[in-house]
């Protein structure tokens, strides 16, 4: 490893390391056989920074990698820069208290991207979102006709009955939280200040049939890292957890708050109402950045059960095996799933990726049991989304579609396993260039944007 190698942050190193040029590729290798009925785009956010650095893991430019399935081909695969102000100007300053975290169009768009109302969203969740097309290139920023005035969450939820997309988004001034609920038909027609003990980071949050839940969550924005240019967001002992449940048309007056122990979730993987209950699924975290912005501990599967009469949240860790990006099918969101799936690696050692071992993790809720694919050693998958079969008949029939790095050729591959056999064998891989490691993705139905 050269000296400069070696210098890098380790968020740079290996599979971190940003790639430099944007593809479009049609001769595309692939090994196994393609499902025909797959229709669409399989697309994954990331931070790619365009100078080639960036202080933290979060804060390199947003570029979007996508492959377009049809008819039992790939048809092709591109990788995008979404072309915010931070690719025009490399040198623009990524936080910057009267600037760049005010100005709604600043975004590094680089943690999600979904599809909703015909759009292609590209999502980071302190500025507006940024629309694609279907061959990735950017449209613009969009703040809803007017109707959006501040940040919108990376991880909005969109309700598999009413095609509604609920949301919300939390900023370092007064209103800390804002409740977004955007209709079927792309409109955002509800906004709604919600009142919490400060400038807590919720990256995510929950939805049900009826209602949303908060997570109030003591990472809370530092003034004085902001203002150094640091990450500025740390842990705060002294800031309470709860959640907040609200219906999903209510307002702040309708939330009903209950205490949790301390800790931290990124990402749930679920959530859903059970009678007087409301249970979640989350992976949990005990802390995060308490001892600097790169304290993480290692998340696992927890559950909690609100009980709407006493008031009193029931917390069970669900395994002791370490996951994180859970995702469930699109079609359970909001309802009772019984499967769940997350990914899972063995500690990354940037230096030597061979050591690293990848899996995908699905958890039967009904059965408690969990079973794996195992990718062996140097390969690290990412999120595993799911997409569902035609004519369906349970739950998890479907696919998991994910991009895995093999590190012995230093090359990926976007990988189609089976949701229901869970084969360490993929059904198809589509063999690509390097793609660096990243946050959150979707499929794309044709149906949806095209």
């Amino acid at each position: 490893m050269t000296a400069t190698e070696s210098e890098l942050p380790s968020h740079l190193r290996g599979n971190g390391a940003p790639v430099t040029e944007e593809h479009t590729l049609t001769e595309l290798e692939v090994t196994g056989t393609i499902p025909a009925e797959l229709d669409g785009r399989y697309l994954r956010n990331g931070a790619n920074p365009v100078t080639g650095m960036s202080d933290h893991p979060f804060l390199g430019d947003g570029m979007i990698h996508g492959v377009r399935l049809r008819d039992g081909r790939a048809e092709w695969y591109r990788n995008r820069y979404v072309q915010t102000p931070f690719v025009a100007d490399p040198d623009r300053q990524v936080i910057e208290v009267d600037s760049s975290l005010r100005d709604m169009t600043s975004s590094k768009a680089n943690t999600h991207v979904v599809g909703h109302a015909g759009k292609i969203l590209a999502l980071e969740e302190g500025h507006f979102p940024y629309v694609l097309d279907g061959n990735l290139e950017t449209v613009g920023p969009t703040d809803y006709d007017g109707q959006l005035t501040g940040p919108f969450t990376a991880h909005p939820k969109i309700c598999p009955t009413t095609g509604e997309m609920l949301a919300f988004g939390y900023y370092f001034v007064e209103p800390y939280l804002t409740y977004l609920r955007v209709s079927a038909d792309g409109k955002l027609v509800q906004r709604e200040e919600i009142t919490v003990g400060g400038p807590t980071m919720m990256h995510d949050f929950n939805i049900t049939e009826n209602n949303v839940i908060f997570m109030d969550l003591p990472a809370c924005f530092d003034l004085d890292l902001a203002i150094k240019g640091e990450m500025p967001i740390a842990w705060n002992d002294d800031y309470p957890s709860r959640l907040g449940v609200m219906p999903r048309s209510g307002t702040d007056a309708d939330v009903a708050w209950y205490d949790i122990n301390p800790c931290y979730v990124f990402h749930p993987l679920n959530s859903y109402e059970d009678g007087d209950k409301i249970v979640l699924d989350v992976a949990r975290f005990d802390h995060i950045w308490r001892d600097g912005p790169m304290d993480f501990p290692s998340p696992m599967l927890w559950r909690w059960v609100i009980d709407t009469n006493t008031g009193q949240v029931h917390e069970e860790q669900v395994d002791d095996r370490s996951g994180e990006f859970p995702r469930v099918a699109d079609a359970v969101i909001g309802k009772k799933h019984r499967y769940g799936y997350l990914m899972s690696f063995s500690d990354m050692v940037a230096d030597d990726p061979m050591q690293t071992k990848g899996a995908l993790l699905k958890y039967d809720r009904d059965t408690d049991q969990r079973t794996s694919i195992e990718l062996g050693a140097g390969k690290v998958p990412g999120e595993a989304v799911f997409v569902p079969s035609d004519n369906t008949k349970s739950e998890d029939d479907g696919y998991l579609m994910t991009y895995v790095y093999d590190a012995a050729s230093d090359s990926s591959s976007m990988a189609i396993f089976d949701a229901k056999t869970m084969s360490d064998e993929a059904i198809a891989s589509v063999h690509l260039p390097r793609v660096p490691f990243g946050f959150h993705g979707s499929w794309v139905d044709a149906s949806v944007a095209d």
